[in-house]
């Protein structure tokens, strides 16, 4: 347990590493002491523009002397799981970006290397923070809105080729996958924080535009253990990009349209004829790293298990790699298919991509 302020430090100082950082201004619980990254004159940069006071270049040398309680990974996501385990294994804290890893073994092998009372691992999804889409489950939860029957969770969103042409990008060994793996994972872990577990999966999933060796399109029709079926599309060919979610439940249609994050306006209740669901617009935060960091930031300080956990963390990274193993094989896919064994627990692709 940290005395003052949680120790943080960044690894990687890219693009998302800046939004971590930005995050973690003003926030008296933290203190950004370290970053390190491969790049020299992009580490300089970062840590000019949000004064860290120590910069190193691998993460051993960092953990070694710079001695932080928490650390953001925050580099391409081939390397998330060695820098994680390395962490844990020094007795330090990981907060990693999504995706959390690039495939199911990588995942548990994280999760084992955790102690009882810490250092912990925990995987950035932070649309389960904001006001709205907690509000939302706790009504889902508490049972205001009936039982959930059916969900549409699409992530259109664009891509160019250049974007693609990037050497880690649009690779199943560094990247773990296209959309649904990189672009579509955080809608779908809000809609499995409300619906919970899911139980087959089919789908397919396509290379209609870029030259990738992922896929750049993906459909999948989702069977949970509630019951409910939902509709997914993860796609980075949509010129008009949109970020759409839709809960239907014995009692209401929910929605939210947004694009990277939503705030509370962008979110809609339908209520069905006979029902009365008290649910109040409220003025809660908008979903963004900030409110998640702040809570991992709590539970640090407590003693306590931060956000997202390794088992809701896992059953967003199963249902990807289900969308994969279902589309790849033609067949339906149940949880049960994707343990030790199972070529899409080793590699999300299986071995198995058509093309």
């Amino acid at each position: 347990m940290p005395y003052g302020p949680v120790r943080v430090a960044i690894v990687g100082t890219g693009g998302i590493a800046r939004v971590h950082a930005a995050a973690l201004r003003g926030q008296a619980s933290a203190a950004l002491v370290a970053a390190a990254d491969v790049d020299g004159n992009r580490l300089g940069a970062f840590a000019d523009e949000f004064g860290v006071p120590s910069t190193y270049g691998d993460v051993a040398e960092l953990l070694r002397d710079a001695r932080p309680d928490l650390v953001h990974i925050c580099t391409p996501p081939g390397s998330h799981c060695d820098q994680a385990l390395r962490c844990l294994r020094a007795g330090v804290s990981v907060l990693v970006e999504k995706p959390p890893v690039i495939s199911l073994r990588e995942f548990d092998v994280l999760a084992a290397a955790e102690g009882d009372g810490g250092p912990w691992f925990a995987s950035v999804y932070q649309h389960r923070f904001g006001g709205a889409q907690r509000r939302l489950k706790a009504l889902a939860d508490g049972g205001a809105l009936g039982r959930p029957l059916l969900a549409v969770c699409h992530t259109t969103w664009f891509r160019d080729q250049a974007y693609f042409d990037v050497p880690w990008r649009g690779r199943w060994d560094t990247e773990g996958g296209g959309p649904t793996m990189g672009h579509g994972i955080h809608q779908m872990d809000m809609l499995l924080d409300v619906l919970g577990d899911w139980a087959e999966v089919r789908a397919i999933a396509r290379r209609q535009a870029r030259r990738t060796r992922t896929e750049d399109v993906s459909m999948a029709h989702v069977t949970f253990a509630s019951g409910a079926v939902a509709s997914v599309v993860n796609s980075v060919l949509s010129p008009r990009e949109e970020s759409y979610l839709r809960l239907e439940f014995e009692g209401a249609s929910v929605e939210v349209t947004h694009l990277y994050g939503y705030r509370d306006e962008d979110w809609r209740i339908t209520q069905a004829p006979g029902w009365k669901v008290s649910c109040a617009p409220g003025a809660g935060a908008p979903s963004g790293h900030r409110a998640q960091f702040a809570e991992v930031l709590a539970c640090l300080a407590d003693g306590r298990r931060p956000p997202v956990s390794p088992t809701e963390s896992r059953r967003t990274l199963s249902l990807v790699a289900a969308i994969y193993a279902a589309a790849f094989t033609e067949r339906p896919v149940k949880p049960a298919d994707l343990g030790p064994g199972s070529p899409f627990y080793d590699r999300m692709d299986g071995g198995q991509a058509p093309w």
